[in-house]
């Protein structure tokens, strides 16, 4: 098991500074939890809010959202293992395609969206293909995305204990319950402005920190990577053979790619168009959240930087474990001042995404699992002076709370490598199964329910049986060990069965139809 570590990086004045500093920004996420409580009355407001949003907040709010403690802290850490192999993967392949699926997928999915007034990525999807028990299953399908609130927990609880010189247990505590806590009520109302709060803040800290390596280039890109290959030559390989995450061009281009297009297909990522008030605003929201995404996405490079200062990956004769070395990094070569901004614009990645996760997968929970299952006259009644459905998504948040905790302790202790590969099994299998429905939801007309279906089982099927199987992609290095790779190969396999489907089906369609003509016209 592995065992706290008491490194004690952070100096007393930083740790009195750090205290003063988050208890003010407690504080200002309480003002707007406060204030957006008052304007949520039901659950609809819950998910998607009763307040008017400018395209530009939302779009912060959006790019917020989609950058989370993986993007600032965990994926840093890969490249800092792994170097410029990582870079490729994290910081070109996977983000050119998001940004990309971003554009395509959002006006399609907010026009149907906010037509039938789906409050989920599940809602969605029940809605467009008229049926309760493929809702059902996509309620089900999103108790995946906890992996994902784990991944956050376990970044937060690092940067924080870093910073604070705390136990992680005692940290981790405190985030479960503070974070959970306000969003029982906050919701769509409050997160819209919080997460632009954090956009900003992250926006300053990822300047930061690209530009804290400069010192590195004094004699050109040449010396920055003569430094790089003193430590290890392989850190500077478009390949690394010693990593199961990068070691052909199939792991990093090929499945970054692929997992890139369907990423956008999570509930907290598409359904924030939904919060958008007309069509017009679409352009200004999409140009807003992509070009600050893109700055995020950069922020990997920052790995590099931080793998010159921790040659050895240790501090004080003591392993750094992957998910802490950006926290270190921090804390070792930044002012104090300087080094509390950062931990401000890292917690902000994390908890925004966090609020996101908290929101969408509790709505879900209680709009498409428990409604559906409970019956028509579970949620018709009040509860202490609320809508029953509102109180019950309370409890949800409770619950979801308690199984965070103790998941992210778990990781905390025992993590293979980084819960980043924990929590990608996770999400990497829900979007693989979304990719499909919500493809052929937008793009396609006459579209036979038992397409998306199987594509969707299929995904799902195909990505936990590479991933444990640990199957090897032909002609290439790559297995499932690698959730990337277990998730290129199930929607690929999604498509292929979805649309063979729907192919099958249509012809099946015209050949009637035109026996049916031909019989008339005799």
């Amino acid at each position: 098991m592995q065992k706290y570590i008491d490194m004690d990086l952070a100096s007393s004045t930083m740790v009195t500074a750090g205290w003063i500093l988050i208890l003010c920004y407690a504080a200002i996420i309480l003002y707007f939890v406060i204030r957006g409580a008052g304007q949520t009355k039901e659950l609809d407001d819950y998910a998607l809010g009763s307040m008017m949003f400018s395209p530009t907040a939302v779009g912060l709010s959006l790019a917020a959202s989609i950058t989370s403690a993986a993007t600032f802290i965990i994926n840093p850490g890969f490249v800092a293992l792994y170097g410029f192999s990582g870079v490729i993967a994290l910081g070109l392949a996977l983000p050119l395609a998001t940004l990309g699926s971003l554009i395509l997928f959002t006006k399609g999915f907010r026009s149907y969206g906010a037509n039938v007034k789906a409050l989920s990525m599940a809602d969605w999807i029940r809605k467009k293909y008229d049926s309760r028990r493929f809702g059902i299953f996509f309620g089900f399908l999103s108790l995946l995305l906890i992996t994902f609130i784990v991944l956050i927990c376990v970044g937060l609880t690092k940067v924080l204990s870093s910073t604070l010189n705390l136990p992680e247990l005692y940290v981790l505590t405190g985030i479960i319950i503070f974070i959970f806590g306000y969003m029982m009520y906050g919701g769509a109302n409050s997160m819209v402005y919080t997460n632009t709060i954090q956009a900003v803040l992250m926006v300053i800290v990822a300047f930061i920190l690209l530009g804290s390596g400069y010192e590195h280039f004094s004699n050109g890109i040449s010396g920055f990577l003569d430094k790089l290959n003193a430590i290890d030559p392989k850190l500077t390989q478009l390949t690394n053979d010693s990593s199961f995450l990068f070691r052909d061009y199939f792991e990093i281009f090929v499945a970054p790619f692929i997992v890139g297009i369907a990423i956008v297909c999570q509930p907290h990522i598409l359904t924030k168009s939904l919060l958008l008030n007309n069509e017009k605003d679409v352009n200004r929201y999409l140009l807003v959240g992509i070009a600050a995404q893109f700055l995020f996405f950069l922020v990997v490079i920052a790995g590099l930087y931080a793998r010159i200062s921790f040659a050895d990956l240790s501090v004080n004769g003591e392993a750094l474990p992957m998910d802490g070395i950006i926290s270190a990094y921090v804390v070792k070569e930044f002012t104090v001042a300087v080094a509390l901004i950062i931990v401000l614009g890292l917690i902000s990645a994390g908890i925004s995404t966090l609020e996101s996760l908290i929101q969408s997968l509790s709505t879900s929970i209680t709009n498409d699992i428990i409604g559906p299952l409970g019956g028509s006259s579970l949620f018709e009644r009040e509860l202490w002076g609320l809508p029953a459905k509102l109180v019950c998504n309370r409890v949800v948040i409770v619950a979801m709370a308690i199984v965070a905790a103790i998941l992210s302790w778990q990781q905390l202790m025992n993590p293979k490598l980084s819960v980043g590969i924990f929590a990608q099994n996770g999400v990497y299998a829900y979007f693989s199964a979304a990719f499909v429905p919500i493809l052929m939801g937008m793009f396609f007309r006459d579209v036979p329910k038992s397409a998306p279906i199987w594509a969707s089982v299929t995904a799902v099927i195909v990505h936990f049986t590479v991933y444990y199987g640990q199957i090897r992609v032909p002609f290439s290095e790559a297995d499932g060990e690698n959730p990337g790779v277990a998730a290129a190969l199930a929607i690929i396999s999604a498509v292929a069965v979805g649309f063979s489907i729907y192919a099958t089906k249509n012809r099946g369609l015209t050949l009637r139809s035109e026996k049916t003509e031909s019989a008339v016209a005799q």
